[in-house]
Parts: structure tokens; C-alpha cells; sequence
């Protein structure tokens, strides 16, 4: 079994049907321009050393070469044999706490039928964690109740892995309790006080269960700094329910438009000594992170799962050898094979 370091890479592969269509299409215009001039068994007489096999040789190792080329771009690496290694590193620990309520269905822009903005967290999100370098992540989805997700962890690629399956259907209760969520983070941390902290909340801001802002002292009171991601735009959006045009409505009968609440969002930031950053915002990420790094970074144990021996070279070997052999592989016969017949006593 493999893992690829760069699995983007593999939708490279689209190229090689790509290809080969391109070539069957050369090949039936060849047929059909040959035609033109006579009788085509005729005429393959007439050119003895002309093969018809080479072409459908050539161009087989020339996509299985391309191929291993892609998967090389994408870095394979075997499973099964990984090791566990503990460094200490320079760093702070991160608690993720993501909104999952039913008003993140709604779109993260002005067009109703735009990205949701639960998706644009997720998103948000993944990049975030690609910033973090030596820290520590964890992560805790929140609508009604919290619960984590990931615990406080060095594995990167896993917590990653956990943001595609994240929907609102994960908690139970529907609702929007941030000051929970807040709570959960707070005591989710190590227990070394030496360790910066920070929670970073991407929400829309709808806070309908709790005192949002208390929690947020009371984590300030430990030594937690509070950063809020906003998502949505101030214009709000319907909440999709069903298929498509379907809109959750209210008791009336008249659709629900959900708008974030930046004054909510940023209450909160304040109280937890951090900065409120809209998601709109291109540089959302940068201004998030350059807020992470003024933290004073501590010394922290990490157990690097090592994803075992790069197995690109297995397949660059191959590749090579595969384009050494196309080299060779020429569109005539071989003068010295032509002559013989396999198939004859």
C-alpha cells in the first residue's frame, strides 16, 4: 500500500486518456489518408518495412512512462512500515474549534448557490495547518454540544485527513454554543504551563445556547489567547436543506436568511486578548498566523511518524527505463527479424 506526499499530482493522470484518444483520432485520419491513394493492403505491400504494431508499442510505454512520471511528482511512500521518532522542537499548541451548526450550510458569499461556508472553513482550515510548522494541533466541532474531534497532536497529516468527513450531522443537537466549545478547547491543552496556548474559533458568530465572551475571559484567565475566523458575508444567506432550491423556512412559512455576527466574533476575540480576522479577507490566513507567531515558542515533544522510505525512485528507474527503450523502438521493422515467421514449423 502506498501514501503520496503530493496527491494533487495524481490528477495529472487525466492526461493519459487525454493522450491516447489524441492518438487513436492520428491513427483513423493516417487510415483514412492512406485510403485515398488506393488500396490500403495494396499499398502496405509496397512499404515491407513499415510496421503496424511499433506506433501501438511506442505510444504503450510512452504513457506507462508517463504515468510513473506522475506518480513520481505525487512522492509514494509504502505504508505499514513507518516509525515512530520523538524530537523536541520549537513550538505552541493550537486548538481548533469549528463551527458545524446548520447555519455553515449556508453559502460563505453573496450568491446563494456559492461555496458553503462550513467548505471555506475546511479550507481555511487545511492551509492553517500547513502554517503551523513545530506546533501542536487539535480540533473540536461545536453546534449544540462540543466534542473533539482530533486531540492535541504533532499529526498533521491525519488531523487533515478528518476535515473531508466533517458535517453538521456529526453533533447530534443543533444550536450554535460557542462559549462550550471555547470551554472544551481550554482544558483540552497539555497540562505544561511553560507551552503558549491559542484557540482559534471559525464560526459565523450565531451564538444562541451561551455567554460566549465569559468563556473567553475565563480562557484568557488561564493564559489562552482567543483568535476568531469569520465566515459569511454580512449580506447572510438562505440554509440548503434537501435538494437543490430547497430553503429551511420559519414557522410563517418564509425562508430563513442567517447573517453573520461579527459583534459576537469580535466580542469574543477582545476578551481573549486575540484578533477577529474575516474569512473574505484574502489575507485572513497570513494576518492569523503572524498573530500565532508573536506567541513565545517552547520547547515541545513531538513523535514524528516517519511516512517511511520515499518510493519514488522505484518508479524514476522504471520511467528511465521505459524512455531508454522508446528510444529504440522505431517505427520500421527490425531488418534482421523481418525475415523470420515465429508461428511456422
Amino acid at each position: 500500500m502506498f501514501s503520496f506526499a503530493n496527491p494533487e499530482y495524481l490528477y495529472l493522470l487525466i492526461l493519459i486518456p487525454v493522450i491516447f484518444g489524441l492518438f487513436l483520432l492520428s491513427r483513423m485520419i493516417r487510415a483514412k489518408n492512406i485510403r485515398k491513394y488506393g488500396n490500403p493492403a495494396l499499398l502496405e505491400a509496397q512499404m515491407p518495412d513499415v510496421s503496424k504494431y511499433k506506433p501501438w508499442i511506442k505510444i504503450s510505454i510512452q504513457l506507462v512512462a508517463l504515468a510513473l512520471i506522475v506518480i513520481i511528482l505525487a512522492r509514494p511512500r509504502a505504508m505499514g512500515n513507518s516509525k515512530a521518532e520523538t524530537i523536541n522542537v520549537q513550538g505552541i499548541e493550537v486548538m481548533v474549534a469549528l463551527d458545524v451548526s446548520n447555519s455553515m450550510l449556508a453559502s460563505s458569499t453573496d450568491d446563494p448557490n456559492g461555496i458553503s461556508r462550513l467548505q471555506q472553513a475546511k479550507l481555511l482550515l487545511e492551509k492553517l495547518i500547513d502554517k503551523l510548522g513545530n506546533d501542536k494541533v487539535g480540533l473540536i466541532v461545536f453546534a449544540g454540544d462540543a466534542y473533539t474531534q482530533i486531540p492535541i497532536t504533532a499529526d498533521f497529516v491525519s488531523a487533515k485527513m478528518f476535515l473531508s468527513n466533517i458535517e453538521p450531522s456529526m453533533v447530534p443537537t443543533q444550536g450554535t454554543a460557542i462559549g462550550a466549545a471555547i470551554k472544551m478547547a481550554a482544558n483540552s491543552f497539555t497540562a505544561d504551563d511553560k507551552i503558549q496556548k491559542s484557540i482559534i474559533l471559525i464560526t459565523d458568530g450565531e451564538n444562541h445556547e451561551d455567554d460566549a465572551v465569559e468563556a473567553a475571559k475565563d480562557a484568557h484567565d488561564k493564559g489562552i489567547q482567543i483568535n476568531v475566523l469569520g465566515v459569511g458575508t454580512p449580506k447572510g444567506a438562505p440554509i440548503p436543506i434537501g435538494g437543490k432550491g430547497n430553503y429551511m423556512k420559519d414557522e410563517s412559512g418564509n425562508i430563513v436568511i442567517t447573517q453573520p455576527n461579527e459583534q459576537i466574533a469580535q466580542d469574543v476575540a477582545n476578551a481573549g486578548k486575540g484578533i477577529y480576522v474575516s474569512g473574505t479577507n484574502r489575507d485572513a490566513l497570513n494576518v492569523l498566523d503572524a498573530r500565532l507567531k508573536e506567541l513565545s515558542k517552547s520547547n515541545i515533544s513531538k513523535n514524528v511518524f516517519s511516512p517511511n522510505d520515499e518510493q519514488f525512485p522505484v518508479f524514476a528507474w522504471v520511467a528511465l527505463a521505459l524512455l531508454i527503450c522508446d528510444i529504440f523502438v522505431l517505427d520500421r521493422k527490425i531488418s534482421w527479424l523481418k525475415n523470420i515467421n515465429f508461428f511456422s514449423k
